[in-house]
């Protein structure tokens, strides 16, 4: 009788175990990976198709349609990320867009997925190694948001009121384990 006890409890630890573990550490999360590839916001015309097959009809002349200008983005900061708690490349630049706004911008991401990932700006200096998976939020940093994929190319928006001077990195940080996957030193284009 008592070894059957022993068995039922030892099973019951081992749920309950399970059910607090599975969701916190999310060990599925090692083996998925979301690939995202956004292009740079103004770059890429905007078309409509449309469900119609018959040529509209024109009530007036047409005019000369005006050229358009275009005007790339400007690069303002660049970097290369490095890997901390698991491995991680690519690059970061931060651009300025025609229309005022700044972005961070992430290209050829490669790195393991993992649970609440967040897109950090922070003012601590990139130390490569084991090091460097803890200091980014020691000091100053910024929140751009989740992290939308582990691969591809990525747009977060950087408020205009941060002053990108306050900050001289990027990482790419597990809010859940308080550890960075990656980081890139910002640095003058």
């Amino acid at each position: 009788m008592r070894k059957r006890t022993a068995g039922i409890t030892a099973a019951a630890v081992a749920v309950v175990v399970a059910a607090v573990a599975l969701p916190l550490f999310q060990p599925w999360r090692l083996v998925t990976d979301k690939v995202v590839d956004e292009a740079v916001p103004g770059t890429v015309p905007i078309s409509t198709p449309s469900a119609s097959t018959t040529p509209p009809t024109l009530s007036v002349a047409p005019t000369e349609p005006a050229p358009a200008v275009k005007t790339e983005p400007k690069v303002l900061l660049t970097g290369k990320l490095v890997s901390h708690e698991h491995g991680t490349s690519g690059s970061v630049a931060v651009l300025a867009l025609p229309d005022g706004s700044r972005i961070l911008r992430i290209e050829n991401l490669d790195t393991s997925d993992g649970p609440d990932l967040k897109v950090w700006l922070s003012d601590a200096k990139v130390t490569p190694g084991r090091d460097g998976w803890h200091v980014f939020d020691d000091g100053s940093y910024r929140s751009l948001g989740s992290l939308k994929g582990n691969h591809g190319n990525q747009n977060y928006p950087i408020p205009q009121s941060v002053r990108l001077e306050s900050f001289r990195s990027v990482a790419i940080w597990c809010d859940r384990f308080n550890v960075s996957f990656g980081a890139a030193e910002l640095k003058s284009a």
